[in-house]
């Protein structure tokens, strides 16, 4: 039983769900298709739809912020560049690789231990589905929440995506929990009333996400499952 000195046992004990973000908990989305290219696609053709935002996309060598941008140039244009993004990210998975080391494992001891598990992510669900059956991960997750549709002002941070995957699992947000590597995961758990682990995959991260309110912070993703398989064998 999880007791005040395992965060981690706090943060998973009580969860009848457990939602993963998808880029850095489960894969490397840019690992074999980079990021910054991306951007630079993203930023090549909103200059050419929406010249006046040209400066500021090519500012940025993140591709959501560029998608993020591009809603300030009105639906016909967003549309264009979420198109765009989905395309190169479902390009992207399929050079990505295998799964973040230790993922496999705490995706079955999530479902083992008898839990609800969800991808709940900012990438689109397209290249989610597009990824998991190349690993033969399909029919460990009940539910795939991606990008909102036309709105990237309900992606993470924001709560809407873990409010949708709760309901669609039938489980209260509180009981919950979200696996994210950055501090936006943190606080839409925060904002959904979730608990939140925070996976450090660089050092640097760990003093970030323990000050964004993380209620646990692991270095991999074994820990979890670890946890999950040591607290089923106690229970048993």
């Amino acid at each position: 039983m999880p007791t005040q000195s395992d965060p981690l046992g706090t943060a998973l004990g009580a969860s009848k769900a457990i939602l993963f973000d998808f880029d850095g908990p489960i894969c490397d989305v840019f690992s074999g298709f980079p990021a910054p290219e991306i951007a630079s696609e993203l930023a090549d053709l909103l200059a050419t739809l929406a010249p006046a935002l040209e400066l500021p996309a090519r500012a940025t060598d993140d591709p959501m912020e560029v998608h993020r941008l591009s809603q300030s140039a009105g639906t016909t244009i967003l549309a264009a560049v979420e198109a765009a993004l989905t395309a190169a990210e479902v390009r992207a998975v399929k050079a990505a690789g295998t799964p973040t080391k230790g993922s496999v494992q705490a995706l079955h001891a999530a479902r083992d231990t008898g839990r609800h598990v969800a991808i709940v992510s900012n990438n689109s669900a397209e290249c989610v589905r597009e990824y998991l059956p190349l690993h033969g991960l399909s029919g460990i997750v009940d539910e795939i929440i991606g990008r909102p549709a036309l709105r990237p002002d309900l992606m993470k941070p924001a709560p809407h995506p873990l409010l949708i995957a709760a309901s669609n699992l039938g489980v209260a947000p509180g009981l919950t929990v979200l696996v994210g590597d950055s501090v936006t995961d943190v606080e839409a758990a925060h904002a959904a009333g979730a608990r939140s682990i925070g996976y450090a995959n660089k050092a640097a991260k760990q003093n970030s996400l323990r000050v964004a309110g993380a209620d646990a912070v692991v270095l991999g993703m074994q820990e979890i499952a670890n946890w999950l398989i040591s607290s089923h064998k106690i229970r048993m």
